[in-house]
């Protein structure tokens, strides 16, 4: 603490947060802790005539009520102590921090870097760049004691969503992108990610693997989404996520529909303008599901594509989005998250398979025909696991059950999306008991 005010020298520069991490992780573990850490704050702004000193005594109390209260007995004496320095500038901002560690409980780790660097900079505001499916992002404020729920709620309420029911924050970190749990403190949750990516990526002839995330906001849970329902969401996210799962080829579909949409895409991109038509042959990457462009001749696909688009005169961008997600609103993999993995237990499906998880369980594809060999609904998976190079998910009971073992490095996105899936059925049942034993 005397290191981070200034008042016992240091010798060697240090990261950052290193000070505020030996500062706060022995508290964050230990109860009894925390209160000293408060005593020995209140105890270095007493009478400390030194500016520089008292700055950072002043930013080691803002960090930490961010973090956690004190105990029952020493609170009142913290509050005092805070009323009693109105003058000071961070003053009233710790009271109000303290007010909120009271309501939303104490963080798991210490602060995170951008919090130190915000305060340290003399700004109690940070503002987080979230992204959009549509390409777009916007900044929002974020506090110490912003949990992923409330983030998302903002995130909502900002973009006219009629609800955040389904959506989640991810955070892209190096080559993974994971989703945050609704009940964790937003920074908490980076922290977290940055600390384990760390280990997992030692330092190579002095140098730090970069750790630099991005976050981003999507529709995860497709359970209640119908197209219509929700223009904004509709227009920003469902037509956006939903439009690279069928470029890629993963659904199901007929000739007639292929051309259809092809025609709805292109006026998504291009509205009314037809000067774009001759482009249609080397666009076509982006208008037909890959593994279909080669079946006719890139002429053929353009003379069809643009007889459906005059079919559809007049039509808006947003029309045509809609339109797009109603014609695959009819798909059993509509709102599917699709992973290509290898499996080796079941000799009658192929060993490379497609997986579909959606609102009706886990689907399992044959990828070259497209046909859905076999859907899994939740109520009948009994366990799964996954790891770095695997993710295995039993069905049926653990005497009688099968097994499916597949080899994925994304098994840790399908234990996470199966969770969130379960987790949030048993809710909706509980929910219905509740309701039927309340009546």
């Amino acid at each position: 603490m005397l290191k981070y005010m200034g008042d016992y020298p240091s010798k060697r520069t240090r990261s950052v947060n290193e000070l505020t991490d030996q500062i706060f992780e022995g508290a964050l573990k230990a109860e009894p802790l925390k209160d000293e850490v408060y005593v020995q704050i209140l105890k270095q702004l007493t009478d400390n005539h030194i500016r520089y000193s008292e700055e950072r005594g002043w930013e080691l109390f803002w960090l930490c009520t961010g973090l956690f209260p004190p105990s029952n007995i020493l609170l009142p004496h913290v509050q005092r102590f805070l009323q009693s320095r109105k003058h000071c500038p961070l003053a009233v901002d710790c009271l109000q921090r303290l007010q909120k560690a009271l309501r939303n409980g104490t963080r798991k780790y210490p602060p995170h870097l951008v919090e130190v660097e915000a305060i340290q900079h003399k700004t109690t505001q940070i503002f987080h760049k979230v992204y959009f499916p549509d390409d777009t992002d916007e900044a929002f404020e974020v506090e110490s004691s912003t949990k992923a729920k409330d983030f998302c709620q903002n995130i909502a309420a900002r973009l006219l969503l009629k609800s955040s029911e389904g959506f989640s924050l991810f955070v892209k970190i190096a080559d993974k992108v994971i989703s945050v749990p609704e009940n964790d403190f937003f920074f908490d949750f980076v922290r977290h990610l940055t600390d384990w990516i760390k280990k997992a990526r030692p330092v190579k002839d002095g140098i730090v693997p970069s750790l630099t995330y991005q976050v981003f906001f999507m529709k995860k849970l497709w359970t209640t989404t119908v197209p219509g329902k929700d223009p904004m969401a509709d227009s920003i996210f469902h037509y956006y996520q939903e439009l690279p799962k069928y470029l890629r080829g993963y659904h199901k579909c007929t000739r007639e529909e292929v051309l259809q949409l092809g025609a709805l895409i292109y006026r998504v991109k291009f509205e009314e303008d037809k000067s774009y038509f001759p482009s249609i042959p080397k666009l076509l990457r982006e208008l037909v599901p890959q593994d279909l462009i080669r079946q006719v001749s890139p002429d053929d696909w353009k003379r069809s594509i643009v007889a459906y688009f005059n079919k559809h005169a007049g039509k808006s961008k947003e029309e045509a989005k809609l339109a797009f997600l109603k014609l695959i609103f009819k798909w059993p993999t509509f709102g599917s998250a699709f992973f290509e993995v290898k499996q080796t237990t079941e000799p009658n499906f192929p060993e490379i398979l497609l997986i579909a998880i959606n609102k009706y369980g886990v689907s399992l594809i044959d990828p070259r025909t497209k046909d859905i060999l076999t859907t899994h609904p939740f109520t009948k998976i009994s366990n799964w696991s996954s790891g770095n190079t695997y993710f295995h998910i039993t069905i049926g009971n653990l005497v009688r059950g099968s097994k499916l073992l597949c080899e994925t490095s994304l098994g840790y996105k399908m234990d996470d999306l199966l969770t969130s899936y379960i987790s949030q059925m048993l809710t909706a049942m509980s929910k219905q008991r509740g309701s039927r034993s309340g009546k």
